[in-house]
């Protein structure tokens, strides 16, 4: 398995369609944080991603952090890593809808799923929405992301299949049928997988970061060997030899790429998958150190709080659901 792949899997994903939108210019709309609008519904949340898949027509964007704006069409997949507050429409610079002096849009709504349309008469922009869900201890990959990012999916076969997809989530949404959520949950996944492959791909040839380690044939095998088998007493010259590289030459890459030499990493994986674990509440504190490599339960100890800002014991505490 590749550590994209595997990241993601460690990640424990989890998200739905909600959002079935149609504006006619001129229109603009607040995209506001899905944590504060859901949380009370979707338990255990501590990190949200927000997408956005426009199916046809056009329109800009723009973040309120940063002010950036960037334009987007059918196609294209925009982002929010982190669940940023955002504008989108087909004038920027019109009153959002939802506040004050706005009009009121055309809503059909359920308690899982919404549909808006909205606008003035003119052309036609159509997108669906969605979010994921996942544990923030997982946060490898959200933190290589900028907070908002444009990945064109185009008009090809990958795109047909993922608009067939989302289109699918619409209905699902619409139907709410046993395993409705199971199956929104996965399409969205999917539909996050494709993204972060695109983007991968999309990123120049001298790129730094975690993606493009991912991406670089020899720090990528090693990255996939770390996550493939972390409790292993691995060191720089055994996982050299695998990759075909020097000693040196691995460290260096790797650390260039990544951001931190390959050992660092290790610990730091292996401590947010002893997260994972002990939010789950199952296992012994001694095993979940075992099972992360660690010879002792009080070096795990110490190695977590350093990691985390307090012990397992503490954090399980604090994460694991009552009742």
């Amino acid at each position: 398995m590749d550590a994209l792949s595997d990241v993601l899997k460690s990640v424990h994903l989890d998200g739905a369609v909600f959002l079935n939108a149609e504006f006619t210019a001129p229109w603009c709309v607040r995209g506001e944080s899905g944590m504060a609008l859901y949380k009370d519904r979707l338990a255990e949340i501590e990190h949200m991603v927000f997408f956005h898949f426009l199916v046809e027509g056009s329109c800009k964007v723009r973040l309120n952090q940063t002010g950036q704006v960037i334009e987007v069409s059918d196609g294209d997949v925009v982002l929010f890593p982190h669940d940023d507050r955002h504008l989108m429409g087909s004038d920027l610079r019109i009153t959002p809808l939802g506040e004050a002096g706005a009009p009121a849009p055309d809503v059909v709504a359920d308690p899982k799923f919404i549909q808006i349309r909205h606008g003035g008469g003119g052309a036609t922009t159509r997108f669906v929405c969605g979010y994921l869900l996942c544990s923030r201890s997982m946060g490898r990959l959200f933190d290589a992301l900028p907070r908002m990012l444009r990945i064109p999916i185009g008009n090809g076969q990958a795109s047909m299949l993922l608009r067939e997809l989302l289109q699918a989530g619409v209905r699902e949404s619409l139907d709410s049928r046993p395993g409705t959520e199971s199956a929104l949950a996965k399409l969205a996944e999917l539909m996050f997988v494709e993204a972060m492959r695109r983007y991968a791909e999309s990123l120049p040839p001298d790129g730094k970061g975690w993606l493009a380690g991912v991406r670089d044939a020899h720090i990528g095998r090693a990255l996939a060997l770390l996550h493939g088998d972390p409790a292993r007493a691995w060191s720089v010259d055994d996982l050299a030899h695998k990759v075909a590289l020097s000693r040196s030459a691995l460290a260096e890459r790797f650390t260039v790429l990544v951001g931190e030499p390959p050992m660092q990493y290790l610990t730091r994986w292996r401590l947010a998958l002893a997260a994972q674990m002990l939010r789950a509440g199952k296992e012994a504190i001694a095993r979940i150190a075992e099972r992360s490599g660690y010879e002792s339960e009080a070096a795990f100890n110490r190695a977590f709080k350093r990691e985390f800002g307090m012990p397992p014991a503490g954090w399980r505490r604090t994460t694991t659901p009552v009742g």
